[in-house]
């Protein structure tokens, strides 16, 4: 399998209702640092009121 967004080999793939999309490394390290810091995942974080331990 391909990666979605270049001509790699995917290594990582995701499937959801039958359709498959493969991610290369550098397009699935990219695509999860955006998700880190999408408003999206803030609201879920305030949501289940994540609290860190560092």
């Amino acid at each position: 399998m391909k990666c979605h967004y270049c001509d790699r080999e995917a290594a990582y793939a995701a499937e959801k209702d039958r359709i498959k999309v493969g991610l290369c490394d550098r397009h699935f390290r990219e695509r999860i640092e955006e998700l880190a810091e999408s408003d999206e995942l803030a609201a879920i974080r305030e949501q289940i009121d994540i609290d860190r331990t560092e």
